[in-house]
């Protein structure tokens, strides 16, 4: 049977497990299997060979939310901290009970994976819970499985790593839940209770470790009729790599202090991360490794590709997980329909921009902070002599946005126009009355140049948020040996990196110098690590969760948002600039934690309402 044959033949089994396990959402597995839809498919078939179970398992893969929604902003839930808005970004008002980025129009009990477009109802709560779901089922029946030890291993391995991945979704969000490792019956009252987050932590990480024993390093390399098409498929590296995030999320201070009230790292916890963390690094810095840092000039790579037809997916071999890809022509919808420059001019609204503060978290290109007196950063000047990351990811006032400016609309947009009276600065002009930017700033990041509507790119634009990347892995080692052992200079024995050397490396790859040392000092080296975790994973929608999980959301320099404002003087040369405060976010201590629906908190006793909640 040829590859096109198998891949027609998964996709069949595929739609009928669908059917099945849509049913199975609302009555027990050996209930439902008995009255399978037509009676036309058994346990056995779907469960019997590798190709089906694979279909099977490729369901959860669809299950993974898409942080970067358009239809329902979920991308300014997933990435407040960073970007201002002409709208209320509701987590900036403390409006957690919206939450519809988490639950969207969706009950736990609805057609979780049905979305317009592909992407519409991509909603975290329904999702996750529907794949832990579809995870225990597959579990299972998974004796009923006739194949190779191969197939075996890789189908277990999917498995387990989805049940992990989809209760880590949740906890982030909302501190300690039940751990579901069973298939629950409709028909039983549920009384699985709450676990303090490090609990729920370690049972994920259990989960995370059997799945990495089973799972390969690259797909390409079995003995599988899916060797062949491998596009992002779970491997030992996302297991290992997702196990560092998870635990070390539950040995930073918030976590730490929500499950024994210490708000303090948990040095054993971080020692774990820290031996995880070596090994994915050892494991990638091999000759022939699946994953692998990208030298400078790939950066661009990572994030966003020009590509006919969308065969080429960004991520080079940096990204280990990615953004699910929904629908082919749909892509724009997903990270860049709400916040890119090249929208302003499609006539959408590009709303979520950078704040100004953040932007200024960006070294200048000798490697030191602006706020360094020997930095040489000029206030009146502050554009300039900027580091390589500022210029791919943020566009500032005469940044180019148009390349093929032939049209006279073109010209007019060809460069940033974002001075008080700029073009691009409040919209209304051009455009049918767009949003303009409120910050003085657009994010480049995920957007090749060429993707606007007078380059026309459009319809062969990938840009995607990565999930998880190798750099993160080198900073996660960083603060893992930092907490867990206690200096810059410390290092893991199975490492070559020192805890300061980790981050060099990473600010190497960005054609950096090296800090002087007193960065890494004790009393300097949180600022040292939150910097180069903002600059380097900036809009990648991990910092939210960064100030959470350090519990330094509460503290005015993290709530205080602030835009650029500046005129021009005759010659086109910015002046007066002037930084103001745009947004104020509130937050209290109640919220480090989303408070859960009251339907959920009324099931029974075991299952309380978060605090202050």
């Amino acid at each position: 049977m040829n590859n096109i044959n198998i891949l027609k033949k998964t996709i069949r089994i595929f739609l009928a497990s669908s059917m099945v396990c849509l049913g199975l959402c609302i009555s027990s597995c050996t209930d439902y299997l008995d009255k399978a839809p037509e009676a036309s498919f058994t346990p056995n078939d779907i469960f019997g060979n590798f190709v089906s179970f694979q279909g099977w398992t490729e369901q959860l893969y669809a299950c993974v939310c898409n942080p970067n929604q358009i239809l329902s902003n979920q991308y300014q839930a997933f990435c407040p901290t960073e970007t201002l808005s002409s709208r209320v970004i509701w987590p900036d008002d403390g409006g957690y009970w919206t939450q519809r980025f988490l639950y969207g129009n969706v009950s736990l009990g609805g057609n979780a994976l049905q979305g317009e477009r592909g992407v519409g109802d991509k909603y975290l709560w329904p999702l996750a819970w529907y794949g832990i779901r579809h995870a225990n089922i597959g579990l299972e029946n998974f004796d009923l499985l006739e194949g190779t030890q191969e197939e075996k291993n890789l189908i277990k391995g999917q498995l387990l790593y989805f049940r992990a991945f989809f209760h880590l979704e949740i906890m982030q969000f909302f501190g300690g839940i039940p751990y579901v490792d069973e298939v629950l019956s409709a028909s039983e009252p549920f009384a699985l209770p709450r676990l303090s987050y490090k609990e729920t932590a370690l049972r994920a990480a259990e989960d995370f470790k059997a799945a990495a024993e089973l799972l390969p390093l690259d797909w390409r390399k079995t003995n599988t009729l899916a060797a062949s098409t491998d596009f992002c498929r779970i491997t030992k590296t996302h297991a290992l790599g997702y196990m560092a995030r998870n635990l070390l999320y539950a040995a930073s201070p918030m976590m730490n202090e929500s499950s024994t009230g210490v708000n303090a790292y948990d040095t054993e916890l971080c020692k774990q991360v820290a031996d995880i963390c070596a090994e994915v690094i050892r494991m990638c810095e091999q000759p022939d490794s699946r994953f692998t840092l990208e030298p400078w000039e790939n950066w661009p790579g990572i994030f966003n590709k020009i590509s006919s037809g969308h065969r080429e997916r960004p991520g080079e071999r940096e990204v280990i997980q990615n953004q699910p890809h929904y629908e082919d022509y749909y892509v724009r919808w997903t990270t860049t329909r709400s916040y890119s420059p090249g929208q302003w001019g499609a006539g959408n609204n590009s709303t979520e921009v950078p704040a100004h503060n953040f932007v200024q978290l960006y070294h200048m290109a000798n490697g030191l902070p602006i706020t360094d007196p020997a930095s040489g950063y000029d206030p009146d000047d502050p554009w300039t002599g900027r580091e390589p990351r500022f210029y791919h990811d943020i566009a500032h006032h005469g940044t180019r946005l148009v390349v093929n400016a032939t049209s006279q609309a073109a010209q007019e947009n060809e460069f940033a126009q974002l001075d008080n009276q700029g073009r691009h600065r409040h919209g209304s002009v051009a455009s049918g009355g767009v949003n303009g930017s409120v910050s003085g700033y657009f994010n480049m990041k995920f957007l090749p140049l060429r993707c606007n509507p007078w380059d026309n790119q459009w319809d062969n634009h990938q840009g995607f948020h990565p999930r998880l990347r190798v750099s993160d892995i080198y900073l996660m080692y960083a603060e893992a040996v930092y907490y867990g052992y206690g200096s810059a200079s410390s290092s893991h024995a199975g490492c070559p990196y020192s805890v300061q050397s980790a981050i060099e490396k990473i600010r190497d790859r960005a054609q950096l110098p090296p800090l002087p040392d007193h960065y890494y000092a004790n009393e300097n080296f949180f600022e040292t690590l939150m910097r180069e975790r903002a600059i380097e994973l900036a809009f990648e929608c991990l910092r939210w969760h960064d100030l959470r999980r350090w519990n330094v959301s509460d503290q005015l320099k993290y709530r205080q948002k602030t835009a650029i404002n500046f005129d021009l003087d005759d010659t086109g040369k910015p002046i007066n600039f002037q930084e103001v405060i745009r947004t104020t976010v509130v937050f209290e201590k109640k919220h480090n934690w989303f408070p859960f629906q009251t339907e959920f908190t009324t099931i029974h006793e075991g299952f309380p309402q978060n605090p202050g909640w």
